[in-house]
């Protein structure tokens, strides 16, 4: 019992930090990440096969508030306004999104392996992205033409809501999450989904199947500001809702036991966050494609750096995973350019290698495997 309680003791002192060096190290980063966001926005704008520059841009917005008259070209304006600024909006916006739901799932489950793309929610909204994509025309008409341009990200919701109740149901037993049968889960959850999303493609058309092949590799190329105002609305309500969850998570971190003695509505907590991660895990999936690892690699590098307060590394995690995007898409970009790489695949060569870094640092999880 003694033990029992020394360990609860450190860990409640590991999940609320005094306000100390911790704290202010955590609002020094927030400030920092403000900057790096701001400095990979202006990159995005400025890369790109065109030559079209963001210099361009700044000129003339310093002439027209200074009274002058300079104006972009005709062609710039399209290049920086009608191609690069939504792509730099949806990637803030996904990139966000994805780390969020990325350290809420992390802090659900109370182990830094959670992530969207890693235990099979990233496949679930994808497959009801493909269901909308592909029959959206003949069986699923009715509901495309009542949801509008909002039926992509509602059907990807509702397939990402499906796979991490489903996940969170067999992975979790007398309110304990075992991490083994988690990942375990994860992968037959993912593969499944997959495998549905595989028969759709199979009775897709010629044009559906080439934006299929691009889309589930992960891209912001088709960006446009329609699909900006289709998931901006969700994706926003999710980051402004997340700092709410904060203090529960914190409280989830010493266990659900412990939590519910500290007054928390764990049973009402978790059905919240599931639907906050299906949510911005579908609206992101719904118009970038499958991207990987961003959940797992942002959240963890953050609790490295300013610790496991959540509400510290829930906003952090949002600015963090945005300039991360930012430049990931930048590099995709540019490293074949004129052509463009799938996003996803510049994440997956960062991100798995420091997902294998994890486990070898957690050798527990491999001997439980």
């Amino acid at each position: 019992m003694l033990q029992r309680t020394e360990a609860i003791g450190s860990t409640a002192h590991a999940v609320q930090p005094a306000d100390g060096d911790r704290s202010r190290r955590a609002r020094l980063a927030i400030a920092v990440l403000v900057l790096l966001l701001g400095a990979a926005s202006v990159l995005s704008l400025a890369t790109g096969a065109s030559d079209a520059s963001v210099a361009s841009v700044i000129r003339a917005w310093a002439a027209q508030l200074s009274g002058g008259d300079a104006q972009l070209s005709a062609r710039d304006r399209i290049i920086i306004y009608d191609i690069r600024f939504p792509r730099m909006v949806v990637g803030v916006l996904v990139g966000a999104s994805l780390a969020v739901s990325g350290a809420v799932m992390q802090g659900l489950f109370r182990n830094p392996l959670a992530d969207p793309g890693i235990v099979g929610v990233s496949a679930g909204a994808s497959l009801g992205a493909v269901s909308v994509i592909v029959l959206g025309g003949t069986v699923l008409a009715p509901v495309t033409a009542l949801a509008g341009i909002y039926a992509l990200p509602a059907a990807a919701f509702l397939g990402g809501l499906v796979s991490t109740f489903l996940l969170y149901r067999v992975s979790t037993r007398r309110g304990r999450t075992s991490v083994a049968t988690m990942l375990l889960a994860g992968i037959a959850l993912g593969a499944l989904a997959m495998a549905l999303t595989g028969i759709l493609i199979y009775l897709a058309d010629d044009q559906q199947l080439r934006d299929l092949t691009f889309w589930n590799m992960g891209s912001l190329a088709g960006a446009t500001w329609s699909k900006a105002l289709a998931a901006g609305p969700i994706i926003a309500m999710v980051l402004i809702c997340t700092p709410l969850l904060s203090g529960g998570l914190n409280a989830m971190t010493l266990g659900e036991a412990t939590a519910r003695h500290m007054g928390l509505a764990v049973q009402r907590f978790k059905t919240t966050a599931i639907i906050v991660v299906a949510a911005a895990t579908g609206a992101a999936v719904a118009v970038s494609g499958g991207i990987g690892f961003v959940g797992i690699v942002v959240p963890h590098l953050l609790r490295l750096m300013i610790g496991p307060d959540h509400r510290y590394l829930l906003p952090a995690s949002a600015l963090l995973g945005a300039s991360l995007l930012l430049s990931a898409d930048a590099v995709a970009r540019t490293i074949v350019a004129p052509a463009e790489l799938p996003i996803g695949i510049i994440t997956a060569v960062v991100g798995a290698p420091f997902f294998l870094w994890i486990l070898l640092r957690r050798r527990g999880v491999l001997d439980m495997l």
